[in-house]
């Protein structure tokens, strides 16, 4: 062997090494855990544990909806956390309805390590608890947050329910990875969350909302999720809203007329 071939044959090899480690390390920069377990600070909510079929525990936060209204299933971002939620959970409740927040396993006091595996694990978990309460499957309206979007997408392929809301959706992990680094970025990539693959296996009205100057998650991605979906389904495009002001712009107002539009059945 050459001198030069040795050096190509070394070179190769350092740039495997470094291929292997960033992918080693690629879900760090999806998960981003608050790891403290917090006591619900809003009112007539309760924290409750949820076991999955994995054996992890899941902290939830639950406030039981008045007769009639519905239940939100929730799920939140890569660095979500309950008790910033404030406006959320008065947005929902001042109409009546109520809302189990399922924190992902190694999330605010839940067990457990995130992955994509796992986080599909603990949405069922919180669906399953849900039922087991008493909820019909009308009773229930799946919502996800960003990264939650992909939870709850999967989810609502999966499991029937009332609605899907999908608030600054993704197609998929790799393609956020791909607009924001590089065409590389999704080969290293291992929890994609694919909702791209998902969205036309939804059996359920679907109403996405993504502001059009959102600086995480492409605009672009929340229009092609909408193309892929089933109907009955519906764009909400929130003029100047960010990745994490959509509550704050009017969400809640777009959902309610929604679900007037699709009552259960």
């Amino acid at each position: 062997m050459s001198r030069w071939q040795r050096f190509g044959l070394a070179a190769f090899a350092l740039i495997a090494i470094a291929f292997a480690l960033l992918s080693c390390h690629a879900n760090s920069f999806i998960y981003h855990p608050y790891t403290e377990e917090v006591a619900p600070n809003f009112a007539q909510t309760q924290a409750v544990r949820i076991a999955t079929e994995d054996g992890e525990s899941l902290v939830a936060w639950y406030r039981a909806p008045q007769a009639g209204q519905p239940v939100f299933l929730f799920f939140d971002g890569n660095g979500g956390r309950p008790q910033i939620w404030g406006g959320r959970w008065s947005r929902i409740v001042e109409t009546g309805a109520g809302f189990l927040a399922v924190y992902y396993r190694g999330y605010s006091g839940s067990s457990g390590r995130p992955s994509e595996r796992g986080l599909h694990l603990d949405a069922r978990a919180g669906y399953d608890w849900l039922i087991e309460q008493g909820y019909a499957r009308d009773d229930i309206v799946i919502h996800g947050f960003s990264l939650g979007s992909g939870v709850a997408t999967r989810l609502a392929s999966e499991r029937p329910a009332r609605a899907l809301i999908l608030e600054a959706p993704f197609t998929g992990v790799d393609d956020v990875a791909a607009a924001h680094f590089t065409s590389i970025a999704p080969l290293l990539i291992r929890d994609s969350f694919r909702s791209r693959g998902w969205i036309d296996e939804v059996d359920m009205p679907v109403l996405i909302v993504h502001g059009d100057a959102d600086t995480v998650i492409p605009f672009a991605q929340g229009e092609r999720l909408y193309e892929l979906a089933r109907e009955p389904k519906r764009f909400v495009r929130m003029s100047g809203s960010d990745h994490a002001t959509l509550v704050r712009d009017g969400i809640y107002l777009h959902i309610w007329a929604f679900l007037a539009e699709h009552p259960p059945e």
